[in-house]
């Protein structure tokens, strides 16, 4: 994020323990969808995709927001205090807060489950604020704690060592430091699991899932789509696409599937 854009930067307080969240928010034309974009697990607004959507976006004369969870980026918190639970009341109350208008949400890997728990909050509103006017979800990771990490990657030794100490730390490949993954987290984690059942976004949803993702199976993508059966979803399967997709080609494809799920909505709207 460039100078800039760290002056643009705004807070809101979320909960009673007031954790404060950053937030950059560029308004944009009347009579036109927004963003919201979330990102993934330890990765903040200022990457490469959320940087070249927002471009976009302002090329465009699209609003974009976009926020660090507690514990990431530039937001406050400790990231080892973070759940699902509390990224997802951030990523609730940013929306809330500043997405006035019909919004396109883009979740990006463990983004994609904060934006299907974000529609299932907006649905459970008497008054919702700003409609969801697409999703448009790469690599999405829904319940990724329970069915990637605890079921699959984790040893009896991790699972062992995460219910006798209370947290593990595992080594990543995007990044020097490792993700401390706790107790809280798993356990907050089965508290939100989505893809025992029906879901419903309420809005049209987009899927872009490589197939050489090493971090997110690509059949963990066909499983979402078969949970979204009541939504119009368009799944596009990336034969040499990895975990990031964020190659030029990478972002073309993302922008193509925002700009149509955005039109089609201002289209609808008249």
């Amino acid at each position: 994020m460039d100078g800039q854009a760290q002056d643009q930067v705004r807070h809101i307080e979320v909960s009673a323990d007031r954790r404060r969240i950053a937030v950059l928010r560029e308004e944009g034309a009347p009579g036109r969808c927004g963003v919201l974009w979330l990102s993934g697990f330890k990765s903040d607004m200022a990457g490469t995709k959320a940087e070249e959507l927002a471009a976009w976006a302002r090329a465009t004369g699209r609003a974009m927001t976009r926020l660090d969870y507690s514990g990431h980026g530039i937001s406050d918190g400790a990231f080892e205090d973070g759940t699902i639970s509390r990224w997802a009341e951030e990523a609730l109350a940013v929306h809330a807060a500043f997405c006035r208008e019909p919004t396109i949400v883009v979740g990006s890997s463990m983004g994609g489950w904060i934006a299907l728990l974000l529609a299932r909050a907006l649905a459970a509103r008497p008054v919702a604020s700003a409609p969801l006017a697409g999703m448009v979800l790469i690599a999405p990771a829904p319940d990724f704690t329970e069915e990637l990490m605890w079921k699959h990657e984790f040893t009896d030794e991790i699972r062992e060592t995460i219910l006798r100490e209370g947290r593990f730390e595992r080594p990543s490949e995007y990044d020097d430091s490792p993700y401390v993954i706790t107790r809280a987290l798993i356990e907050d984690g089965r508290d939100n699991l989505l893809l025992a059942g029906l879901i419903e976004t309420g809005c049209p949803v987009t899927i872009l899932q490589g197939q050489r993702d090493d971090a997110v199976p690509w059949r963990h993508a066909l499983r979402l789509t078969e949970c979204l059966a009541l939504d119009d979803v368009v799944l596009t399967l990336i034969k040499d696409g990895d975990h990031r997709l964020s190659r030029p080609q990478d972002i073309e494809r993302l922008i193509a599937a925002v700009e149509v799920r955005a039109t089609e909505a201002e289209a609808e709207a008249g």
